[in-house]
């Protein structure tokens, strides 16, 4: 999905329920065919502030049970769009009139092995488990999206050299 006007927001303590929620009904479809639902992205770290935008890793174990999972979801009303250029992690888009009683969400699958699940998971682990972290990357999302409210690649940019330091500090990178 397109983001046409960046809007970041206070934590908002719904946000767990909705990932339940949606989580919820995937895996009433597909929970045979995968280890794990993963809420990921900022609205999974208590106290950070967010796009309102729930991201989710569906885990697997390897690629043998993909097309198992693309047609329980296919039959959810997800539709796979690919990697968009990102190796081991196939993204899934919605028409958000048919999810209208659903927060609006991100959806992934990635083999449980992926360097996309790793640093999701890595980086929202050290967000959760570092306050002084978890406020500097809130406070420059905040004025990024200030400044960029319908410039994602100038939000992205902006966000881009705390992230570089939190991921050295987390050892996602040297």
């Amino acid at each position: 999905m397109q983001t046409d006007n960046i809007v970041v927001v206070d934590y908002d303590e719904n946000w767990p329920k909705e990932f339940q929620r949606i989580e919820a009904v995937i895996l009433n479809t597909i929970a045979l065919d995968v280890l794990r639902v993963e809420h990921v992205g900022s609205t999974s770290v208590r106290g950070l502030c967010a796009k309102p935008i729930i991201d989710i890793d569906i885990v697997i174990d390897d690629y043998s049970n993909f097309e198992a999972v693309k047609t329980g979801l296919l039959s959810l009303g997800y539709e796979h769009e690919g990697d968009l250029g990102i190796s081991e992690r196939e993204a899934f888009s919605y028409d958000t009139s048919q999810k209208k009683s659903f927060m609006e969400h991100h959806i992934y699958v990635c083999p449980k092995n992926s360097a996309e699940l790793h640093r999701h998971l890595t980086f929202r682990n050290h967000l959760r488990n570092n306050p002084s972290d978890c406020q500097k990357y809130g406070t420059i999302k905040l004025a990024a999206a200030k400044e960029f409210q319908t410039d994602i690649e100038g939000y992205l940019n902006m966000k881009g050299e705390v992230i570089i330091e939190i991921y050295q500090r987390c050892g996602l990178i040297k």
